[in-house]
């Protein structure tokens, strides 16, 4: 294996990856062709042989990030509030957060086989402009009093989170082994400066909307819409090699290669590909829940859109800030007790609002806690993502794995707001502690599988 860490050539790496025949140089004898990961995909220990143009397509998705982020989270909270308002109860807050993840999740697998296709290129600024065209319907909506148009443009805008998702899995689709964890979390800290940035919009929004005659409450959905756009053009203008058709190319053509499988056939066949996603899917969920009711809750209690869009702020730092260190410890001591820390971070935060949901320092806390548990747990997880199978079945597998973790954020959020108004804020920490319980007990009894696996 030294030979080839030592050699990073494409034709080396290939010829490791093929021994009896490459890019259609025929032999007599001839592999059989396998959509598990190769020795090349997953053992390379060194930088990997698209390193310059690695470290390229991860600026680019930084920047990409950094646009999408405040383009979220511009109208994060305010699509809490805005429902609450056009619907007339409080009861149909969560439906925000519930529409956004469905769109989310209603674009996940198109956007996956799109990128398949065509590229991640053209798939991240279909998802962007959609993003934008909602920022705009959601201003109509408002301005019109509909409700239900407002729900169709938080599904809409939903798509811009897929985006945002898929460019994490696209920072991995030239990295190595050794560095895939780390080169996913860089992606995922840069939406920290956007995302943080974003609620902290209100005021100038607010500014700005009554400069253009907007309603109230709507002007940071131009920030929004311009920063949309901006994403997709940074999108199709920078990712040029196109990373994942580049990786795919050089895996060379081979007649005989499988046909990419779909994302139910790769979790019936593989048992890790069913922990990752599920463990993605259900810390999602448990913070979609809390974080959707935060700003009803805390407007609830007397607090301004000033201290709503900072408390919200904390949380998103929590979520992106410390994501590089989540990387760098999945890289170095593995991907399970990673996730098992974020578990614990999440129990810790749930805990915190169940015994003290009404105090906001402990809300301001329990949501930096909750952001911290979903980063760990989802980097760990969207790197268990990129080795559970081969490179022509990643992209399936990465969509299915975003439709689900959306799935599960939109039934999350709708159940949020039937539980608040039943039990409250403390209520809703204590029943989500159930999804935490699972993902703790399956990877417990995972590890223990693995103890009691001899060694091939």
């Amino acid at each position: 294996m030294s030979r080839f860490a030592r050699n990073g050539s494409a034709e080396a790496i290939a010829c490791h990856r093929y021994p009896y025949g490459y890019a259609g140089i025929s032999n007599e004898r001839k592999a059989p062709v396998s959509n598990e990961p190769s020795a090349a995909e997953t053992s390379l220990a060194g930088q990997p042989a698209h390193g310059p143009l690695q470290r390229k397509v991860v600026g680019v998705l930084v920047a990409g990030q950094i646009l999408g982020g405040i383009g979220m989270g511009a109208t994060l909270s305010l699509g809490a509030l805005l429902a609450a308002q056009l619907s007339g109860s409080s009861s149909w807050s969560g439906m925000a957060a519930t529409m956004s993840t469905l769109g989310a999740a209603l674009v996940a697998v198109p956007l996956a086989r799109l990128a398949q296709a065509r590229g991640r290129r053209l798939s991240l600024a279909t998802g962007s402009l959609v993003a934008g065209a909602g920022a705009v319907l959601a201003i109509t909506a408002v301005s019109v009093n509909v409700f239900a148009l407002l729900l169709l443009a938080l599904m809409m805008l939903g798509a811009g989170s897929a985006a945002n998702l898929q460019a994490r899995f696209a920072a991995t689709d030239l990295a190595s082994q050794a560095f895939r964890a780390r080169d996913l979390s860089i992606v995922v800290w840069s939406t920290t400066i956007g995302a943080v940035l974003g609620p902290n919009l209100f005021g100038p929004g607010e500014v700005v909307g009554a400069f253009l005659g907007l309603p109230p409450m709507t002007g940071a959905f131009a920030f929004s819409l311009l920063a949309t756009v901006g994403a997709a053009i940074v999108y199709t203008v920078g990712l040029r090699p196109d990373p994942l058709l580049t990786a795919l190319t050089s895996r060379g053509t081979d007649s005989a290669a499988p046909r990419p499988r779909g994302g139910l056939d790769i979790l019936r066949s593989t048992p890790s590909a069913r922990y990752a996603v599920a463990v993605i899917a259900l810390s999602h969920a448990t913070m979609v829940a809390l974080m959707s009711m935060a700003p009803v809750h805390l407007r609830e209690h007397g607090a301004t859109l000033t201290v709503v869009g900072l408390t919200i702020s904390l949380h998103v730092a929590g979520m992106y800030a410390f994501s590089p260190v989540f990387g760098w410890l999945a890289d170095r001591v593995g991907r399970m007790p990673v996730i098992l820390a974020g578990q614990a971070l999440l129990l810790s935060s749930l805990t915190l609002f169940w015994l003290a949901g009404d105090s906001s320092t402990a809300m301001t806390a329990g949501l930096i806690l909750l952001g911290l548990g979903w980063s760990a747990s989802v980097v760990a997880g969207s790197a268990l993502i990129g080795e559970a199978v081969g490179l022509n079945d990643r992209a399936a597998l990465q969509g299915f794995s975003d439709l689900s973790m959306n799935a599960a954020g939109a039934l999350g959020g709708a159940l949020a707001g039937l539980v608040l108004g039943a039990v409250g804020y403390s209520g809703l920490g204590l029943a989500t502690m159930i999804l935490v319980g699972v993902v703790v007990t399956w990877s417990i009894n995972r590890a223990a599988g693995a103890r009691r696996t001899p060694a091939a």
